[in-house]
């Protein structure tokens, strides 16, 4: 039997919302709160974008270093091999790619309005490959863009191209949210089956189906004999309605009747950073978690009725499907009434070592001398500004132990003009 893989994309679905954003170190955080989580990979952000360029180099030193150690790092484009090429004359070091194009006949007439053909998409696609291995990619998936609304014969025949010329996987995007549990189930094991790859499945929310979508897609490619890697998000922040949750997806292949305990994941997760992962996201896209939202929601494991409480006040059990305490909840969340000192682009270094002090206690002696607390309270000043809201104590540690990716994180450089 086949294994399941996540892979996030928040760094690249979730920040390309409409209204929506994150920084460098933003994303930064996300990428290391996904490998502590135990995600397979992140698509971590876009090569061909020149303001992405130092933040994706600094993720790639990081994973050099161990830090971001065994998460693979991936970048998405569109598959074009002058795109290919552009990535890695931006970032040379990158190894795994995602490559992107429409499929469907709605998108080849809407979109490219009648300058391409299916043969043209196929050739575009394999030259990208061609490209991406020539140039010393490690791993290539290739994305059916609104591969839902594509017929199941012209999916097969771009899945057995881009397998033909040396891609890893293929993915089959339900990129309007439009399949159901039923179609997708049959479709992916059609394409595991007959296309003989290992199948990602990156569903989108618009009629709610998300998360389900992508358990039954993902079973359907176990099925069909060949692993399944599934795309997630944060709070499953992404376009329009959203992508499918990573911490609602995780609990479904763990705990859902007739899933849990019968297909094994890929990587081990560690479901007790839920929380933690989900409650920085919120914060740092400014997005409420919903009250409903499973596992992370504030009335996720709340109680009102008389006979709900009389339950599970006798045995959890009897009205919550698993506990808080899987999920990294149940800490209270202080909040400070009385005097607040606070660190940003206006601090200056005693609030910097007061809040220093407070989170790391004995260990504030890191800083050698004055002249190295000043220059992490420099990089903190430019955090904030790129931010716009105060730094969370993971990220002022994070400056503090690594203030040469930092730096590198926050460097821009425009287009001469």
């Amino acid at each position: 039997m086949g294994k399941i893989y996540i892979i996030d994309v928040t760094n690249r679905d979730g920040v390309q919302t409409a209204k929506l954003g994150l920084s460098k170190l933003e994303k930064t955080m996300i990428n290391i709160y996904l490998n502590e989580m135990g995600v397979f990979q992140s698509e971590f952000g876009f090569p061909t974008t020149r303001h992405e360029a130092y933040y994706l180099a600094a993720n790639l030193e990081l994973a050099r270093m161990g830090v971001l150690q065994p998460m693979r790092l991936e970048g998405w484009m569109r598959a074009v091999a002058e795109d290919v090429e552009m990535c890695f004359k931006q970032v040379p070091d990158i190894k795994h790619l995602n490559l992107s194009i429409s499929t469907s006949d709605q998108m080849i007439t809407g979109k490219f309005l009648g300058k391409k053909g299916k043969r043209d998409i196929v050739n575009m696609m394999v030259e990208a490959v061609d490209a991406a291995r020539a140039l010393g990619a490690e791993t290539v998936g290739v994305n059916a863009e609104d591969g839902s609304r594509t017929s199941l014969d012209f999916l097969i025949q771009f899945g057995l191209a881009a397998k033909e010329h040396g891609a890893d996987r293929l993915r089959y995007c339900d990129t309007l949210g439009y399949d159901s549990p039923f179609t997708i189930y049959e479709t992916a094991k059609l394409l595991a089956e007959n296309v003989g790859l290992p199948i990602e499945i990156h569903c989108h929310g618009d009629l709610g189906m998300a998360v389900a979508n992508s358990i039954a897609g993902a079973k359907g490619v176990i099925d069909g004999g060949q692993d399944a890697y599934i795309n997630t998000t944060i709070n499953g922040i992404g376009e329009r309605a959203g992508n499918a949750d990573l911490v609602a997806v995780l609990l479904a292949l763990t705990k859902a009747k007739g899933i849990g305990g019968k297909y094994e994941l890929g990587y081990e997760m560690d479901l007790s950073k839920s929380w933690e992962i989900a409650r920085f996201a919120s914060y740092a896209f400014g997005v409420p978690i919903p009250i409903n939202q499973p596992g992370v929601g504030a009335n996720a494991f709340a109680h009102a009725s008389g006979i709900h409480a009389d339950g599970v006040l006798k045995d959890p059990d009897n009205y919550e499907l698993y506990g808080f305490e899987e999920l990294g909840r149940g800490e209270p969340e202080l909040v400070e009434t009385g005097r607040e000192i606070c660190t940003g682009r206006y601090g200056g270094i005693s609030g910097f070592r007061h809040v220093m002090n407070e989170i790391m206690g004995e260990e504030a002696i890191r800083f050698r001398d004055a002249e190295e607390a000043e220059k992490v309270l420099e990089l903190v000043r430019y955090a904030n500004v790129l931010s716009q809201k105060q730094l969370v104590e993971d990220e002022l540690l994070f400056i503090a132990d690594y203030p040469d990716i930092a730096k590198q994180l926050m460097t821009m450089t425009p287009l001469d003009y």
